[in-house]
């Protein structure tokens, strides 16, 4: 793959709609892109910088600083390397780091307790989260998004359905 999810996250965002980095930070707040990628607010600038160096994305030069937004647009060879890259992020999984499991490894180093403390504090995150991704589902969105909202929900389901079982007494 030639794009990190970032870039592709941020390029696909271009590819839907030309954006300057402000407006691109305003569509990944709204649809809680942040939940599943690292984008900060500055780095934003700093993707959209390497995507034009490398040609995926081109944007004219502010005429005046009144008009100092930038409004990039997808080149040609930037939609190729997008569709190319999100049709193998979809087809190839990924082993994702999880620290959850890096936790778990090191059971020996906490007590029942301790534990038991940690799972109740992510089982509440976790039903926040949902409840968060369940509204913003609401709302309408373009289909990437709702497929986004979709699969989320089923893996924060299938996590709480596991953390809640663990907390229930079977496991901590």
């Amino acid at each position: 793959m030639e794009l990190t999810p970032a870039e592709l996250t941020v390029l696909g965002l271009v590819i839907e709609r030309p954006s300057h980095g402000y407006d691109l930070e305003q569509v990944i707040e709204r649809r809680g892109i942040r939940q599943w990628t690292e984008i900060g607010f500055s780095s934003i600038y700093y993707l959209l910088a390497k995507l034009e160096k490398r040609g995926f994305v081109h944007a004219a030069r502010a005429t005046s600083p009144a008009k100092s937004r930038r409004v990039f647009h997808a080149t040609d060879e930037g939609e190729r390397a997008a569709a190319r890259d999100a049709a193998a992020y979809i087809a190839e999984p990924l082993a994702v780091a999880q620290p959850l499991l890096v936790g778990i490894a090191n059971l020996p180093l906490l007590t029942e307790r301790q534990y038991a403390r940690a799972l109740r504090t992510r089982l509440a995150t976790i039903e926040a989260r949902i409840a968060a991704v369940a509204e913003a589902q609401r709302s309408p969105a373009p289909l990437p998004a709702r497929e986004v909202f979709s699969y989320s929900l089923s893996l924060m389901e299938a996590e709480r359905s596991w953390l809640a079982a663990r907390v229930g007494g079977s496991g901590a």
